[in-house]
C-alpha cells in the first residue's frame, strides 16, 4: 500500500539536533519526506523558494525567532505551521497574537502526537481545498472565499489568522444562530484539545476589532451573556 503522506514535505525548523532527528525518523515512518533547519536564518526564504507542505516552527531559534518566522511567511503563504515552544507561559502568548499558526505544542513533546498534529492539519486543509467547498460565502459586506482562504470586507481584502477565518466561516454559514464557546472552540481546535473560554474571547475580540476596522459595525459580532456569541 502506497503510503498517502510520501509526496509531503515537512520543514522543521529546530535548533536542537537531537529534537530534529527524532521528529525526522517519526515523520519518516509515516512516509513524509523532510527537511531540516537549525536556526532561523534561512527559514522563510526556504518556504518561499522550497516545495514546503508543512513547518513545524520552534520558537525560539538563533538568528531569527519562530514568531518572527511565522508572521513573515503568512505575508506570501498559507503553508500550515506548527509551533513548538519550551515556555508554558508563552502559550497564552502564541494563542492571543496573531501569528498565524495553525497549532502549538508545548515542550516535552511526543513525537507520536507531533505526527498526529500533522497529519489532522493536512487533513483539514485537504478538506477545505476539496471541490465541494469551492464557494464564496457573502454576508452584507463581507465574503469569504472558503478554497483561497480570503476574506474581503467592502471590497477590501482583510488579513484573518487560520483561527479567525475558522470563527467568521462559522458565523457567516448560521447568520442569527448563537454559537457557544464550546461549539467555537471544536471548529477552531479540531484535535480536541482542551483550550480556556478566553482563548476563544481573545480570538473574537481580534477578529472583531478587524472586520470594525474595515468599516463594519461594531456590533456585527454580539456577545450572548453566559452562552457565547452570533452574528447579526
Amino acid at each position: 500500500m502506497i503510503n498517502s503522506y510520501q509526496d509531503k514535505t515537512v520543514l522543521i525548523v529546530e535548533d536542537e539536533p537531537k529534537i530534529a532527528q527524532i521528529l525526522v525518523d517519526f515523520l519518516s515512518l509515516d512516509g513524509f519526506r523532510t527537511q531540516v533547519l537549525h536556526d532561523g536564518k534561512d527559514a522563510v526564504d526556504t518556504v518561499k523558494n522550497g516545495a514546503v507542505d508543512f513547518v513545524i516552527l520552534d520558537l525560539m531559534l538563533p538568528y531569527k525567532d519562530g514568531l518572527t518566522i511565522c508572521k513573515e511567511v503568512r505575508q506570501f503563504s498559507t503553508v500550515p505551521i506548527l509551533m513548538l515552544t519550551a515556555r508554558v507561559e508563552e502559550i497564552d502568548r502564541l494563542i492571543g497574537l496573531e501569528i498565524g499558526a495553525d497549532d502549538y505544542i508545548c515542550k516535552p513533546f511526543s513525537a507520536r502526537e507531533i505526527v498526529a498534529r500533522v497529519k489532522t492539519i493536512l487533513r483539514r486543509v485537504a478538506h477545505n481545498q476539496s471541490p465541494t467547498d469551492e464557494q464564496e460565502i457573502i454576508y452584507k459586506h463581507i465574503s469569504v472565499n472558503v478554497e483561497r482562504f480570503k476574506c474581503y470586507v467592502n471590497q477590501q481584502e482583510v488579513e484573518l489568522t487560520p483561527v479567525e477565518f475558522r470563527l467568521l466561516n462559522t458565523f457567516l454559514l448560521r447568520p442569527g444562530v448563537v454559537h457557544s464557546r464550546d461549539s467555537l472552540m471544536q471548529v477552531c481546535y479540531v484535535d480536541d484539545r482542551i483550550v480556556s473560554a478566553r482563548t476563544i474571547d481573545s480570538h473574537i475580540k481580534n477578529l472583531r476589532a478587524k472586520l470594525v476596522l474595515m468599516g463594519q459595525a461594531p456590533d456585527l459580532l454580539q456577545s450572548i451573556y453566559g452562552v457565547g456569541y452570533k452574528l447579526e
